[in-house]
């Protein structure tokens, strides 16, 4: 299967017009799903979409993940097209967020683990207060040997 799937990819990357192609990426899209109908729904409308290949529909999160070579809007466009609300992701785990409390970042509609996305609640990495945490950091190679 490795052989073949990758000689299938090539033969279709090539057959493509420049303009067409589509680097693989995951979309990440928030989708209502009251029940099991709304997503056998999703699931079709994301399986018939072209350069798809996996997807997670996730009722508990009420997120949709596609893996392939696809258009964030496309996918979007046809997730929505099934009635249901649907937008882009705007969460992010919440240990990848240096300020999770600061404001617009907390949302307590956010499933357990996330925050939102804002740009405020990054900190910079070359700030005198990253310098100074990454001073203690065990992962810190030149960490102080008395902690």
């Amino acid at each position: 299967m490795g052989f073949l799937h990758n000689l299938r990819e090539f033969a279709s990357a090539c057959c493509k017009p420049k303009e067409k192609r589509v680097p693989k990426k995951t979309v990440n899209i928030r989708v209502k799903m009251d029940c099991e109908g709304c997503v056998k729904k999703v699931k079709h409308a994301v399986e018939k979409l072209e350069g798809v290949e996996s997807f997670d529909v996730n009722q508990k999160l009420q997120r949709v993940s596609v893996t392939g070579y696809v258009d964030a809007k496309e996918v979007l466009e046809e997730v929505r097209s099934t009635g249901k609300t649907a937008d882009n992701w705007p969460f992010v785990p919440y240990n990848l967020v240096t300020y999770p409390y600061v404001k617009g970042a907390y949302d307590i509609k956010a499933p357990s683990g996330f925050v939102r996305n804002v740009p405020h609640a990054n900190a910079d990495p070359k700030s005198p207060e990253m310098k100074l945490m990454r001073l203690f950091d065990d992962e810190n190679p030149d960490h102080c040997s008395i902690m």
